[in-house]
């Protein structure tokens, strides 16, 4: 999913490179990966009990995930060029050179490790690398070879609340996992209505999303509703464990069953209004699911 500040363009970026350098870390994405790692530190530890570990961790998972985010942008700068969504980011509007990037992304990734090794744990330290390894050198390359990129890609994207509970607790319990569960689930819809919207952009990259390699979408709409269905039975988990409680229960099947619905009503007309209504509801899903799960526990 390609993140640009609005109302930016080419010229106030050279004006104000600092903006350059946010856009590339993709600030939306980052923004959401420091939610989701928020929430599991606070599930996981029932509550705050160290502001500081919270922000030591937030600072280096805020350092890894916007690095990994700067090497992909390093890596996929040609194929952004080629695309209309992506030409005007900083790489391929030549405002920021691909060394620079590729150094830039490096210091961020290693420096947000080291932070969440000496103030967190080896536990956190080493899942926030994997997920960095995952998105890099797994997920980037593989979107130009098959349309299961979309699955290996949401393993990366569904670690930083296992981060999270780890630097609370130091050990991975069946909560995180059900948090992991979530979030793999919930990228699935989110990420194949993005593909469906810009399909056609992103056949001019070369990229091997779903509904490139399958047109018709018979299989996307598919898979939207089976990982729709997946997402309800998995936000149940953290009441089968005795996480949350049935306020939480209620609300999140509630939920589960209107982006469902967005779902089915994409595969029934395969257009971009259901495509972006679904993306829609897939936004506005998970931070309602977290603020119920927050309070649920006695936020």
């Amino acid at each position: 999913m390609s993140i640009c500040i609005p109302g930016t363009d080419s010229a106030s970026k050279a004006s104000f490179p600092f903006s350059a350098y946010l856009e590339l870390t993709k600030p939306r994405i980052l923004s959401l990966v420091l939610v989701t790692t928020a929430l599991g530190f606070f599930l996981g530890g029932h509550g705050v009990h160290s502001l500081p570990l919270l922000f030591y961790t937030l600072l280096g998972t805020a350092c890894v995930a916007g690095g990994s985010a700067v090497l992909n942008h390093y890596l996929e700068r040609e194929v952004d060029r080629a695309m209309h969504r992506t030409r005007n980011r900083p790489l391929p509007a030549g405002i920021i050179k691909p060394s620079t990037a590729m150094s830039y992304g490096l210091c961020l990734v290693l420096g947000g490790v080291a932070i969440l090794l000496f103030a967190a744990n080896l536990l956190t330290a080493f899942l926030a690398l994997l997920s960095a390894f995952l998105y890099v050198v797994v997920y980037t390359p593989m979107k130009r070879l098959t349309w299961l990129n979309t699955s290996f890609g949401a393993i990366p994207g569904a670690l930083p609340p296992v981060g999270g509970w780890t630097a609370a607790t130091g050990e991975l319990d069946l909560g995180a996992w059900a948090l992991f569960l979530i979030l793999f689930a919930w990228q699935h819809p989110h990420f194949y209505a993005i593909a469906w919207i810009f399909r056609e952009d992103y056949q001019r990259g070369g990229f091997k999303m779903l509904p490139v390699v399958e047109p018709d979408g018979r299989r996307t709409c598919r898979h939207i509703i089976a990982f729709s269905v997946l997402l309800i039975g998995a936000s149940a988990l953290p009441t089968i464990i005795d996480l949350t409680g049935k306020v939480y229960l209620y609300g999140a099947i509630l939920m589960g069953l209107g982006l469902l619905a967005a779902g089915v009503s994409l595969s029934l007309s395969r257009s971009e209004l259901h495509a972006r209504r679904l993306l829609r509801a897939s936004v506005a899903y998970l931070p309602l699911l977290f603020l119920l799960c927050a309070v649920d526990v006695g936020f």
